[in-house]
């Protein structure tokens, strides 16, 4: 398991994590997170936007190493997940 698996796991079981692209762009906006993942096949125009607005929030980003589809199992979904927020 590596580090970042650890952090997801982590804050999935104290419930401190935001799924999917459109609910942590919201958060990115209006909080201030402790980390955001995303999947290494997100497209490239919304990896643009979350990393523009993680930089000028001065959030940290790390690309998860597989796809959305790994992602999203990691998390326990049965679905891609391409983005995620660690809460604070």
């Amino acid at each position: 398991m590596t580090e970042l698996t650890e952090k997801i796991q982590s804050a999935i079981k104290s419930k401190k994590i935001i799924i999917g692209y459109k609910e942590s762009i919201k958060f990115i906006k209006t909080n201030s997170p402790k980390l955001i993942i995303v999947a290494m096949n997100t497209p490239e125009k919304m990896k643009k936007e979350i990393e523009y607005n993680a930089k000028i929030s001065g959030i940290e980003l790390q690309v998860f190493e597989e796809s959305s589809k790994e992602l999203g199992i990691e998390c326990g979904k049965p679905f891609p997940v391409t983005t995620l927020v660690i809460k604070r």
